[in-house]
Protein backbone atom coordinates (compact mmCIF):
# COMPACT_ATOMS: atom_id res chain seq x y z
CA UNK A 1 0.00 0.00 0.00
CA UNK A 2 1.03 3.26 -0.99
CA UNK A 3 1.01 5.77 1.69
CA UNK A 4 4.34 8.13 1.89
CA UNK A 5 2.24 10.40 0.06
CA UNK A 6 -1.15 10.69 2.34
CA UNK A 7 -0.89 12.48 6.34
CA UNK A 8 -0.92 10.54 9.22
CA UNK A 9 -4.51 11.32 10.05
CA UNK A 10 -6.26 10.53 6.70
CA UNK A 11 -3.85 7.69 6.37
CA UNK A 12 -5.45 6.33 9.76
CA UNK A 13 -8.54 7.46 8.95
CA UNK A 14 -8.91 5.15 5.88
CA UNK A 15 -7.52 2.68 7.74
CA UNK A 16 -9.72 2.48 10.79
CA UNK A 17 -12.96 2.81 8.33
CA UNK A 18 -11.96 0.35 5.96
CA UNK A 19 -9.54 -1.97 8.22
CA UNK A 20 -5.91 -2.06 6.72
CA UNK A 21 -6.21 -5.66 5.79
CA UNK A 22 -8.62 -4.92 3.34
CA UNK A 23 -7.12 -2.06 1.33
CA UNK A 24 -4.94 -2.79 -1.92
CA UNK A 25 -3.28 0.74 -2.65
CA UNK A 26 -4.24 4.21 -2.07
CA UNK A 27 -3.27 6.87 -5.04
CA UNK A 28 -3.17 10.48 -4.98
CA UNK A 29 -5.85 11.91 -7.59
CA UNK A 30 -4.81 14.90 -9.57
CA UNK A 31 -5.49 18.11 -8.14
CA UNK A 32 -7.73 21.06 -10.07
CA UNK A 33 -7.93 24.40 -9.33
CA UNK A 34 -8.64 24.01 -5.65
CA UNK A 35 -6.56 23.25 -2.35
CA UNK A 36 -8.97 19.87 -1.86
CA UNK A 37 -6.91 16.90 -2.33
CA UNK A 38 -8.06 13.32 -3.52
CA UNK A 39 -7.25 10.31 -3.05
CA UNK A 40 -8.82 6.76 -4.35
CA UNK A 41 -9.02 3.84 -1.87
CA UNK A 42 -9.17 0.48 -3.83
CA UNK A 43 -9.88 -2.49 -1.77
CA UNK A 44 -8.96 -5.97 -2.15
CA UNK A 45 -11.90 -6.77 -3.92
CA UNK A 46 -11.56 -4.33 -6.54
CA UNK A 47 -14.12 -1.97 -5.17
CA UNK A 48 -12.94 1.44 -4.60
CA UNK A 49 -13.92 5.08 -2.83
CA UNK A 50 -12.58 8.07 -3.11
CA UNK A 51 -11.06 10.11 0.44
CA UNK A 52 -11.08 14.06 0.50
CA UNK A 53 -8.66 15.89 2.49
CA UNK A 54 -9.72 19.66 2.72
CA UNK A 55 -8.25 22.34 5.91
CA UNK A 56 -11.08 24.28 4.86
CA UNK A 57 -13.79 23.20 7.27
CA UNK A 58 -16.76 25.71 6.36
CA UNK A 59 -16.33 24.38 2.62
CA UNK A 60 -16.61 20.71 3.68
CA UNK A 61 -19.41 21.78 6.26
CA UNK A 62 -21.07 23.03 3.06
CA UNK A 63 -20.79 20.29 0.56
CA UNK A 64 -21.90 17.57 3.31
CA UNK A 65 -24.78 19.85 4.25
CA UNK A 66 -25.62 19.82 0.48
CA UNK A 67 -24.80 16.22 -0.20
CA UNK A 68 -27.34 15.10 2.24
CA UNK A 69 -30.23 17.35 1.12
CA UNK A 70 -29.76 15.67 -2.23
CA UNK A 71 -29.22 12.69 -1.41
CA UNK A 72 -32.75 12.56 0.42
CA UNK A 73 -34.18 14.33 -2.86
CA UNK A 74 -32.94 11.31 -4.76
CA UNK A 75 -30.39 13.45 -6.88
CA UNK A 76 -27.65 11.70 -8.18
CA UNK A 77 -25.17 13.17 -6.05
CA UNK A 78 -21.60 11.08 -4.71
CA UNK A 79 -22.96 9.15 -1.53
CA UNK A 80 -20.47 10.29 1.75
CA UNK A 81 -19.96 7.14 3.79
CA UNK A 82 -17.91 8.83 6.69
CA UNK A 83 -16.91 11.38 8.52
CA UNK A 84 -13.57 12.44 10.41
CA UNK A 85 -14.65 14.42 13.71
CA UNK A 86 -12.23 16.93 12.70
CA UNK A 87 -13.89 17.81 9.36
CA UNK A 88 -11.09 17.90 7.96
CA UNK A 89 -11.23 14.48 6.19
CA UNK A 90 -14.35 12.24 4.70
CA UNK A 91 -14.90 9.10 2.32
CA UNK A 92 -17.41 9.13 -0.63
CA UNK A 93 -18.42 7.24 -3.27
CA UNK A 94 -15.98 6.57 -6.58
CA UNK A 95 -17.58 7.90 -9.45
CA UNK A 96 -14.68 7.17 -11.73
CA UNK A 97 -12.35 9.03 -14.22
CA UNK A 98 -14.61 9.77 -17.23
CA UNK A 99 -16.32 13.06 -16.96
CA UNK A 100 -19.08 14.82 -19.58
CA UNK A 101 -16.51 16.91 -21.41
CA UNK A 102 -14.12 13.70 -21.76
CA UNK A 103 -17.65 12.14 -23.43
CA UNK A 104 -17.63 15.42 -25.64
CA UNK A 105 -13.69 15.33 -26.44
CA UNK A 106 -13.48 11.98 -27.30
CA UNK A 107 -16.98 11.42 -29.61
CA UNK A 108 -17.06 13.27 -32.72
CA UNK A 109 -20.53 11.83 -32.73
CA UNK A 110 -23.16 14.42 -31.22
CA UNK A 111 -25.86 11.62 -30.56
CA UNK A 112 -23.17 10.02 -28.62
CA UNK A 113 -23.66 12.57 -26.08
CA UNK A 114 -26.75 14.59 -26.66
CA UNK A 115 -28.57 12.15 -24.42
CA UNK A 116 -26.27 12.93 -21.54
CA UNK A 117 -26.65 16.50 -21.70
CA UNK A 118 -29.85 16.10 -21.59
CA UNK A 119 -30.27 13.67 -18.58
CA UNK A 120 -27.79 16.36 -16.98
CA UNK A 121 -30.22 19.36 -17.65
CA UNK A 122 -33.22 16.97 -16.54
CA UNK A 123 -31.04 16.58 -13.11
CA UNK A 124 -30.39 20.08 -13.04
CA UNK A 125 -33.69 21.19 -13.03
CA UNK A 126 -34.30 19.26 -9.91
CA UNK A 127 -31.40 20.18 -8.26
CA UNK A 128 -32.45 23.87 -8.73
CA UNK A 129 -35.77 23.72 -7.99
CA UNK A 130 -35.87 21.05 -5.01
CA UNK A 131 -32.52 23.05 -3.53
CA UNK A 132 -34.58 26.50 -4.11
CA UNK A 133 -37.55 25.48 -2.01
CA UNK A 134 -35.53 23.02 0.88
CA UNK A 135 -31.57 24.20 1.60
CA UNK A 136 -30.75 26.42 4.18
CA UNK A 137 -28.54 29.08 2.16
CA UNK A 138 -26.89 30.15 5.89
CA UNK A 139 -25.06 26.80 4.96
CA UNK A 140 -22.71 28.45 1.81
CA UNK A 141 -19.69 28.81 3.02
CA UNK A 142 -19.05 31.79 0.23
CA UNK A 143 -22.11 33.87 -0.72
CA UNK A 144 -25.32 32.78 0.35
CA UNK A 145 -27.03 34.83 -2.94
CA UNK A 146 -26.35 35.23 -6.03
CA UNK A 147 -27.10 38.92 -5.77
CA UNK A 148 -25.32 42.61 -6.64
CA UNK A 149 -22.48 42.19 -5.07
CA UNK A 150 -21.98 38.74 -6.41
CA UNK A 151 -22.24 39.83 -9.59
CA UNK A 152 -20.19 42.84 -8.99
CA UNK A 153 -17.31 40.48 -8.16
CA UNK A 154 -17.51 38.42 -10.99
CA UNK A 155 -16.81 41.57 -13.42
CA UNK A 156 -14.21 43.11 -11.19
CA UNK A 157 -12.33 39.63 -11.86
CA UNK A 158 -12.84 39.96 -15.05
CA UNK A 159 -11.34 43.55 -14.88
CA UNK A 160 -8.27 42.77 -13.29
CA UNK A 161 -7.36 39.72 -14.01
CA UNK A 162 -8.27 39.65 -17.61
CA UNK A 163 -9.30 42.79 -19.00
CA UNK A 164 -6.12 45.03 -17.62
CA UNK A 165 -3.45 42.89 -18.36
CA UNK A 166 -4.11 43.46 -21.99
CA UNK A 167 -3.76 47.05 -23.72
CA UNK A 168 -7.04 47.53 -24.51
CA UNK A 169 -8.25 51.32 -24.48
CA UNK A 170 -12.08 52.09 -22.11
CA UNK A 171 -13.21 54.44 -20.09
CA UNK A 172 -12.55 52.94 -16.59
CA UNK A 173 -15.27 55.35 -14.93
CA UNK A 174 -17.97 54.36 -17.65
CA UNK A 175 -16.76 51.28 -17.69
CA UNK A 176 -17.41 50.60 -13.43
CA UNK A 177 -20.76 53.01 -13.79
CA UNK A 178 -22.32 50.42 -16.48
CA UNK A 179 -21.09 47.36 -14.35
CA UNK A 180 -23.08 49.06 -11.58
CA UNK A 181 -26.27 49.16 -13.93
CA UNK A 182 -25.38 45.52 -15.01
CA UNK A 183 -25.01 44.22 -11.65
CA UNK A 184 -28.33 45.68 -9.78
CA UNK A 185 -30.30 44.57 -13.31
CA UNK A 186 -29.20 41.04 -13.09
CA UNK A 187 -29.61 40.59 -9.23
CA UNK A 188 -32.90 41.97 -9.82
CA UNK A 189 -34.08 38.78 -12.02
CA UNK A 190 -35.83 35.77 -9.73
CA UNK A 191 -33.21 34.24 -7.57
CA UNK A 192 -35.10 31.62 -5.55
CA UNK A 193 -33.59 28.68 -6.45
CA UNK A 194 -30.30 26.41 -5.85
CA UNK A 195 -27.71 28.26 -8.62
CA UNK A 196 -24.86 25.48 -8.70
CA UNK A 197 -22.25 28.03 -9.82
CA UNK A 198 -19.93 26.05 -11.17
CA UNK A 199 -21.94 23.78 -13.35
CA UNK A 200 -19.71 22.63 -16.41
CA UNK A 201 -18.48 19.41 -18.03
CA UNK A 202 -15.61 18.61 -15.51
CA UNK A 203 -18.49 18.80 -12.75
CA UNK A 204 -20.61 15.93 -13.95
CA UNK A 205 -19.44 12.71 -13.99
CA UNK A 206 -20.60 9.86 -15.88
CA UNK A 207 -20.94 6.30 -15.09
CA UNK A 208 -22.64 3.67 -15.79
CA UNK A 209 -23.89 6.12 -18.75
CA UNK A 210 -25.86 7.99 -16.13
CA UNK A 211 -24.42 11.80 -15.03
CA UNK A 212 -23.76 12.45 -11.58
CA UNK A 213 -23.22 15.98 -10.11
CA UNK A 214 -20.10 16.68 -7.64
CA UNK A 215 -18.21 19.88 -6.34
CA UNK A 216 -21.28 22.10 -5.79
CA UNK A 217 -20.54 23.56 -2.57
CA UNK A 218 -19.74 26.92 -3.76
CA UNK A 219 -24.02 26.54 -4.86
CA UNK A 220 -26.13 30.09 -3.52
CA UNK A 221 -29.20 31.07 -4.22
CA UNK A 222 -29.31 32.50 -7.75
CA UNK A 223 -31.22 32.99 -11.12
CA UNK A 224 -31.97 29.30 -13.45
CA UNK A 225 -30.16 30.54 -16.13
CA UNK A 226 -26.88 30.48 -14.89
CA UNK A 227 -26.39 26.88 -14.61
CA UNK A 228 -27.41 26.35 -17.79
CA UNK A 229 -25.71 29.05 -19.65
CA UNK A 230 -22.34 27.49 -17.83
CA UNK A 231 -23.04 24.38 -19.10
CA UNK A 232 -24.00 24.97 -22.81
CA UNK A 233 -21.00 27.59 -23.09
CA UNK A 234 -18.61 25.88 -21.39
CA UNK A 235 -14.82 26.94 -23.80
CA UNK A 236 -13.34 23.98 -24.07
CA UNK A 237 -16.62 21.89 -24.91
CA UNK A 238 -17.12 24.59 -28.05
CA UNK A 239 -20.34 23.03 -28.47
CA UNK A 240 -21.67 24.77 -32.01
CA UNK A 241 -24.25 27.22 -31.59
CA UNK A 242 -26.90 25.47 -33.12
CA UNK A 243 -26.48 22.41 -30.70
CA UNK A 244 -26.58 25.13 -27.51
CA UNK A 245 -29.39 26.48 -29.08
CA UNK A 246 -31.27 23.28 -29.44
CA UNK A 247 -30.02 21.83 -25.75
CA UNK A 248 -31.41 25.38 -24.46
CA UNK A 249 -34.78 25.05 -25.51
CA UNK A 250 -34.73 21.55 -24.35
CA UNK A 251 -34.08 22.86 -20.81
CA UNK A 252 -36.97 25.91 -21.29
CA UNK A 253 -39.25 22.96 -22.18
CA UNK A 254 -39.00 21.21 -19.69
CA UNK A 255 -38.71 23.69 -17.41
CA UNK A 256 -42.05 25.41 -18.39
CA UNK A 257 -43.74 21.86 -17.58
CA UNK A 258 -42.49 22.97 -13.83
CA UNK A 259 -44.17 26.54 -14.08
CA UNK A 260 -45.39 29.01 -15.79
CA UNK A 261 -42.61 31.31 -17.33
CA UNK A 262 -42.45 34.57 -19.82
CA UNK A 263 -40.54 32.84 -22.18
CA UNK A 264 -39.27 36.49 -23.58
CA UNK A 265 -38.57 37.86 -20.86
CA UNK A 266 -36.77 34.42 -19.41
CA UNK A 267 -34.31 34.75 -22.48
CA UNK A 268 -33.37 38.35 -22.37
CA UNK A 269 -32.62 37.93 -18.45
CA UNK A 270 -30.79 34.49 -20.27
CA UNK A 271 -28.32 36.74 -22.72
CA UNK A 272 -26.98 38.94 -19.74
CA UNK A 273 -26.60 36.47 -17.61
CA UNK A 274 -24.49 34.59 -20.18
CA UNK A 275 -22.10 37.47 -20.75
CA UNK A 276 -21.65 38.06 -16.74
CA UNK A 277 -20.45 34.18 -17.43
CA UNK A 278 -18.14 34.10 -19.95
CA UNK A 279 -16.34 37.46 -18.73
CA UNK A 280 -16.08 35.44 -15.47
CA UNK A 281 -14.67 32.62 -17.00
CA UNK A 282 -12.60 34.75 -18.82
CA UNK A 283 -11.02 36.26 -15.60
CA UNK A 284 -10.48 32.68 -14.40
CA UNK A 285 -8.15 31.83 -17.56
CA UNK A 286 -6.20 35.14 -16.74
CA UNK A 287 -5.60 34.52 -13.22
CA UNK A 288 -5.18 30.78 -13.44
CA UNK A 289 -3.02 31.30 -16.94
CA UNK A 290 -1.64 34.78 -17.46
CA UNK A 291 -0.82 35.39 -14.18
CA UNK A 292 0.02 31.75 -12.24
CA UNK A 293 1.09 30.44 -16.06
CA UNK A 294 -1.12 26.98 -15.72
CA UNK A 295 -1.09 25.75 -19.64
CA UNK A 296 -4.50 24.06 -19.43
CA UNK A 297 -6.05 27.77 -19.06
CA UNK A 298 -3.65 29.26 -21.17
CA UNK A 299 -4.82 26.91 -23.96
CA UNK A 300 -8.77 27.75 -23.14
CA UNK A 301 -8.28 31.57 -23.45
CA UNK A 302 -9.26 30.99 -27.65
CA UNK A 303 -12.35 29.40 -26.84
CA UNK A 304 -13.23 31.96 -24.50
CA UNK A 305 -12.38 34.74 -26.98
CA UNK A 306 -14.28 32.66 -29.59
CA UNK A 307 -17.58 31.97 -27.16
CA UNK A 308 -17.49 36.24 -26.26
CA UNK A 309 -17.34 36.44 -30.51
CA UNK A 310 -20.12 34.42 -30.71
CA UNK A 311 -22.26 36.07 -28.21
CA UNK A 312 -21.66 39.55 -29.91
CA UNK A 313 -23.00 37.91 -33.12
CA UNK A 314 -25.89 36.27 -31.55
CA UNK A 315 -27.23 38.85 -28.50
CA UNK A 316 -25.46 41.91 -28.82
CA UNK A 317 -29.11 43.78 -28.35
CA UNK A 318 -28.66 42.79 -24.37
CA UNK A 319 -26.52 45.72 -23.81
CA UNK A 320 -27.08 48.30 -26.37
CA UNK A 321 -27.40 50.40 -23.24
CA UNK A 322 -23.87 50.28 -22.48
CA UNK A 323 -21.31 50.95 -24.99
CA UNK A 324 -18.08 50.91 -23.02
CA UNK A 325 -18.55 47.40 -22.56
CA UNK A 326 -19.38 47.15 -26.19
CA UNK A 327 -16.36 48.46 -27.57
CA UNK A 328 -14.59 46.07 -25.13
CA UNK A 329 -16.41 43.18 -26.43
CA UNK A 330 -15.27 44.35 -29.70
CA UNK A 331 -11.55 44.35 -28.92
CA UNK A 332 -11.73 40.93 -27.22
CA UNK A 333 -12.65 40.03 -30.41
CA UNK A 334 -10.27 41.95 -32.43
CA UNK A 335 -7.24 40.87 -34.68
CA UNK A 336 -4.71 41.51 -32.86
CA UNK A 337 -6.17 39.20 -30.07
CA UNK A 338 -6.85 36.22 -32.37
CA UNK A 339 -2.71 36.59 -33.04
CA UNK A 340 -2.11 36.77 -29.66
CA UNK A 341 -4.24 33.85 -28.66
CA UNK A 342 -4.72 31.72 -31.83
CA UNK A 343 -7.47 29.04 -31.79
CA UNK A 344 -5.66 25.42 -33.16
CA UNK A 345 -5.98 25.35 -36.57
CA UNK A 346 -9.24 24.61 -38.47
CA UNK A 347 -8.57 21.35 -40.73
CA UNK A 348 -10.60 17.95 -41.52
CA UNK A 349 -10.53 16.05 -38.19
CA UNK A 350 -13.54 13.65 -39.46
CA UNK A 351 -11.73 11.04 -40.97
CA UNK A 352 -8.37 10.62 -38.75
CA UNK A 353 -8.41 8.15 -36.41
CA UNK A 354 -5.16 8.25 -33.98
CA UNK A 355 -3.84 5.06 -32.11
CA UNK A 356 -1.91 6.07 -28.94
CA UNK A 357 0.05 3.21 -26.98
CA UNK A 358 2.31 2.41 -24.11
CA UNK A 359 4.16 -0.76 -24.33
CA UNK A 360 7.16 -2.64 -22.67
CA UNK A 361 10.76 -2.94 -24.65
CA UNK A 362 10.74 -6.46 -22.66
CA UNK A 363 7.38 -7.39 -24.24
CA UNK A 364 8.81 -6.73 -28.12
CA UNK A 365 7.62 -3.69 -30.31
CA UNK A 366 4.11 -3.47 -31.20
CA UNK A 367 3.02 -4.53 -34.54
CA UNK A 368 1.34 -1.91 -36.72
CA UNK A 369 -1.86 -3.60 -37.51
CA UNK A 370 -3.49 -0.54 -39.85
CA UNK A 371 -0.98 -1.89 -42.34
CA UNK A 372 0.33 1.70 -43.30
CA UNK A 373 3.49 1.76 -41.35
CA UNK A 374 5.13 4.64 -40.26
CA UNK A 375 4.04 6.67 -37.55
CA UNK A 376 6.12 7.71 -33.91
CA UNK A 377 7.87 5.18 -31.92
CA UNK A 378 9.15 7.03 -29.17
CA UNK A 379 11.50 5.56 -26.71
CA UNK A 380 11.08 6.89 -23.09
CA UNK A 381 14.08 4.81 -20.96
CA UNK A 382 16.28 7.75 -21.73
CA UNK A 383 14.18 9.61 -18.71
CA UNK A 384 15.10 8.08 -14.89
CA UNK A 385 12.29 5.21 -13.95
CA UNK A 386 10.30 5.87 -11.12
CA UNK A 387 10.17 2.33 -11.11
CA UNK A 388 13.42 2.45 -9.20
CA UNK A 389 12.40 3.80 -6.44
CA UNK A 390 10.13 1.74 -3.59
CA UNK A 391 7.35 4.68 -3.23
CA UNK A 392 6.07 4.07 -7.03
CA UNK A 393 6.93 0.68 -7.59
CA UNK A 394 3.29 -0.31 -7.51
CA UNK A 395 1.56 2.65 -8.85
CA UNK A 396 1.57 3.29 -12.89
CA UNK A 397 2.03 6.88 -15.00
CA UNK A 398 -1.49 7.82 -14.18
CA UNK A 399 -0.88 8.28 -10.70
CA UNK A 400 -0.38 11.72 -9.22
CA UNK A 401 2.74 10.98 -6.88
CA UNK A 402 4.37 9.33 -10.20
CA UNK A 403 3.17 12.23 -12.04
CA UNK A 404 4.44 14.92 -9.40
CA UNK A 405 7.94 13.05 -10.44
CA UNK A 406 8.41 12.93 -13.77
CA UNK A 407 7.15 16.18 -13.93
CA UNK A 408 9.22 18.01 -11.15
CA UNK A 409 12.28 15.52 -10.82
CA UNK A 410 13.03 14.22 -14.56
CA UNK A 411 13.38 15.53 -18.03
CA UNK A 412 10.15 14.37 -18.80
CA UNK A 413 8.67 18.15 -19.50
CA UNK A 414 10.98 18.37 -22.29
CA UNK A 415 10.78 15.35 -23.84
CA UNK A 416 6.81 15.29 -23.91
CA UNK A 417 7.02 18.70 -25.32
CA UNK A 418 9.06 18.01 -28.12
CA UNK A 419 7.44 14.51 -28.35
CA UNK A 420 3.80 16.53 -28.97
CA UNK A 421 5.94 19.17 -31.55
CA UNK A 422 6.82 16.35 -33.54
CA UNK A 423 3.16 14.48 -33.74
CA UNK A 424 1.52 17.88 -34.80
CA UNK A 425 3.37 18.42 -37.64
CA UNK A 426 2.06 14.70 -39.05
CA UNK A 427 -1.48 14.96 -37.33
CA UNK A 428 -1.71 18.71 -39.30
CA UNK A 429 -0.59 17.23 -42.39
CA UNK A 430 -2.24 14.25 -42.26
CA UNK A 431 -5.54 16.21 -41.93
CA UNK A 432 -4.89 18.50 -44.39
CA UNK A 433 -4.39 15.60 -46.79
CA UNK A 434 -7.48 13.22 -45.34
CA UNK A 435 -5.60 10.49 -44.23
CA UNK A 436 -7.41 8.26 -42.12
CA UNK A 437 -4.62 6.33 -39.29
CA UNK A 438 -1.55 7.50 -37.00
CA UNK A 439 -0.27 5.20 -34.69
CA UNK A 440 1.63 6.46 -32.42
CA UNK A 441 3.49 4.67 -29.39
CA UNK A 442 5.08 5.12 -26.16
CA UNK A 443 7.66 2.67 -24.80
CA UNK A 444 9.69 2.65 -21.63
CA UNK A 445 11.48 -0.57 -19.71
CA UNK A 446 7.72 -2.20 -17.95
CA UNK A 447 5.44 -0.32 -19.89
CA UNK A 448 4.21 0.99 -16.05
CA UNK A 449 5.37 4.45 -15.39
CA UNK A 450 7.11 6.49 -18.09
CA UNK A 451 5.10 5.21 -21.04
CA UNK A 452 1.84 5.54 -19.37
CA UNK A 453 2.15 8.67 -18.64
CA UNK A 454 3.42 9.63 -21.93
CA UNK A 455 0.42 8.21 -23.33
CA UNK A 456 -2.04 9.93 -21.58
CA UNK A 457 -0.77 13.21 -22.04
CA UNK A 458 -0.27 13.05 -26.06
CA UNK A 459 -3.68 11.62 -26.41
CA UNK A 460 -5.22 14.35 -24.22
CA UNK A 461 -3.56 17.20 -26.50
CA UNK A 462 -5.11 15.44 -29.44
CA UNK A 463 -8.26 15.58 -28.22
CA UNK A 464 -8.20 19.22 -27.07
CA UNK A 465 -5.83 20.55 -29.78
CA UNK A 466 -7.06 19.06 -32.78
CA UNK A 467 -10.63 17.12 -31.63
CA UNK A 468 -9.37 14.27 -33.79
CA UNK A 469 -10.70 10.62 -32.57
CA UNK A 470 -8.12 8.93 -30.30
CA UNK A 471 -7.70 5.50 -29.29
CA UNK A 472 -5.52 4.79 -25.97
CA UNK A 473 -3.92 1.12 -25.78
CA UNK A 474 -1.35 0.70 -22.52
CA UNK A 475 -0.77 -2.97 -23.30
CA UNK A 476 0.99 -3.96 -20.52
CA UNK A 477 -1.63 -2.19 -18.00
CA UNK A 478 -4.66 -3.72 -19.99
CA UNK A 479 -3.07 -7.47 -20.14
CA UNK A 480 -3.30 -6.50 -16.08
CA UNK A 481 -6.59 -5.37 -16.09
CA UNK A 482 -5.57 -2.35 -14.31
CA UNK A 483 -8.00 -0.29 -11.97
CA UNK A 484 -8.05 3.54 -13.01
Amino acid sequence: MNQDYICHMLHSFIENYFGKQHIHSIHALAQAGSNRKYYRVILNNQQSYIACENENIAENETFINFTSFFLAKGISVPNIMQVHPDKKHYIMEDLGNTCLLDSVLSNKDENQFIPLYEQSLLGLIKMQLEGGKGIDFTQCYAASQFDKNAVLADLNYFKYYFLDLHDLVYNKTQLQTEFDHLAHNIASIPNEYFMFRDFQGRNIMIKDHKPYFIDYQGGMRGPLQYDVASLLWQAKAALPFDLKESLYQYYKKQLSAQFVMDEKTFDQQYYSVLLIRLLQVLGAYGLRGIIEQRNHFISSIPYGLQNIEEWITHYATAIDSYPTLQGILKQLCNESMKKKYPMAKSLNNKTLKVLVQSFSYKKGIPADESGNGGGFMFDCRGILNPGRFEAYKKLTGRDQPVIDFLENNTQMPTFIHYAKKMVAISVEDYMERGFEHLQISFGCTGGQHRSVYCTDAMAKMLREQYGVEVHVKHLIQDEKNWIN
